[in-house]
């Protein structure tokens, strides 16, 4: 007699699908949108929340690190707007587009709507209820994955933005998406949001999170036209669980850079899913993260080169203090037909207290025979030579620490080409130095 062996549901499980259950009707879309919404459920459903025996989330045990479920967040009221319209200050400086997201509901009068040639936007719970023909076209498609926690996003999405860049258009100034988690009572959001560029435009994308304590399963759908360039940069400053996944499908004689920071964030787990379908696309992912306490950051990549021609650099820097502990999985996979791919991956951690942990594991799978790829990761505590050397000019042990810490990550941050971004993204760095010392 065969017995069917099933995991007992964790109490957050459990929570999430009578939560599921719960608001099931009243999602935004209907007819083959709902359809795609209960197979994603049954996929979460039949898998649990990821655990340490699932191997691209065998460092960050979702099921033991969330032991409940939040509640869904309610609609923001006019304290928590008032809270959201403080939020994404790290690009306060630069004159961006701002469309503002409070507990994961689209706040439109503190969002930046004015017209543009060439330029579409509207909330993704909008353009849900009506059927929108580009949301139709891409939303769960634009790179299928198994992932758990993309499905249950895809289950309980609820708003988010839905923007079209049309062919040709160069977007006069920068769109930062400001998502807010800005409740006082803990909740729970679930935003998606899908950004297509057509051929031949340019855009450049930024995206920040800020709050408190809140458990956000965010994605972002990206597509990117052949002939195109984006630019896409992320924060995340808030002291709740974040889960983000970009999913990613670009074109021929494409271009498309991101760099993410990671600061004062206390779980997070920022996962991506890219795939260079077109010949000659050029791609640099960056990202720089600073922890301290009991901070977890988890960046994991799956990049998929499935046309050849291409070219890739990743590049990430941690900085990891006290009980700290960082992740990083990178890996490249080279289709067959993919020849003349040049890529490479390399991730450094600096460690500046004994109990700090850094775990790296960059991977290479290469099925075509004409290819130049290669990885590296590093681990390590600050240069002593270096540190005394500075220390014997004047400068105090602190000072010295912060000097050698800013050249490590400086290397990686000084490969954004927007001056702006670049200076507000190394500020937001020192502020973090300044706070340490």
């Amino acid at each position: 007699m065969n017995v069917e062996v099933r995991a007992t549901k964790t109490a957050a499980e459990q929570a999430l699908s009578s939560a599921y259950e719960g608001v099931r009707a009243k999602l935004p879309g209907k007819g083959a949108l709902a359809s795609l919404r209960d197979n994603a459920f049954k996929r979460f459903d039949a898998a649990g929340l990821p655990h340490r025996r699932v191997e691209e989330w065998k460092y960050t045990d979702l099921r033991r690190l969330m032991p409940e479920a939040f509640p869904l967040a309610a609609p923001p009221d006019a304290a928590a707007k008032a809270r959201a319209k403080d939020a994404g200050t790290i690009f306060a400086a630069l004159d961006c587009r701002r469309l503002v997201f409070a507990d994961g509901a689209f706040v439109p009068e503190l969002s930046d709507l004015t017209a543009e040639n060439g330029l579409t936007i509207t909330s993704m719970a909008e353009a849900l209820v009506k059927g929108d023909a580009l949301v139709a076209a891409h939303v769960g498609k634009v790179f299928e994955t198994d992932d758990a926690a993309v499905a249950l996003n895809t289950a309980m999405m609820g708003d988010g933005a839905v923007i079209h860049v049309a062919a040709g258009a160069e977007l006069k100034r920068p769109i930062h998406l400001v998502f807010a988690s800005a409740s006082e009572a803990p909740s729970a959001s679930f935003t998606r949001s899908l950004i297509v560029v057509d051929k031949g435009a340019k855009a450049i994308i930024a995206e920040s999170h800020d709050g408190g304590i809140a458990q956000v399963n965010c994605a972002l759908e990206l597509v990117i036209g052949d002939g195109a360039q984006v630019d896409y940069f992320k924060t995340i400053n808030t002291r709740g669980l974040h889960v983000g996944s970009l999913l990613l499908h670009v074109g021929a004689k494409a271009t498309f850079n991101t760099f993410a920071l990671n600061s004062n964030a206390a779980l997070v787990r920022n996962q991506g899913f890219f795939r260079f379908a077109g010949e000659g696309t050029h791609g640099a992912i960056r990202g720089v993260n600073l922890l301290r306490g009991k901070e977890h950051v988890d960046t994991t990549l799956l990049i998929e080169h499935a046309a050849g021609h291409c070219d890739s650099r990743e590049q990430f820097k941690s900085v990891l203090d006290d009980q700290s502990h960082n992740v990083f999985q990178g890996k490249i996979v080279v289709k067959p037909h993919a020849q003349k791919t040049d890529t490479k991956m390399m991730t450094r951690a600096l460690l500046l207290s004994d109990e700090a942990e850094a775990d790296n594991k960059p991977e290479l799978e290469i099925f075509a025979d004409d290819v130049v790829c290669g990885h590296g990761a590093t681990s390590g505590a600050l240069d002593p030579g270096l540190k005394f050397y500075l220390m014997s000019r004047g400068i105090d042990d602190k000072q010295a620490e912060a000097l050698l810490i800013q050249a490590f990550i400086g290397e990686t941050v000084e490969e954004i080409a927007h001056e702006g971004f670049r200076k507000a993204l190394m500020d937001a760095a020192l502020s973090w130095l300044e706070a340490r010392a």
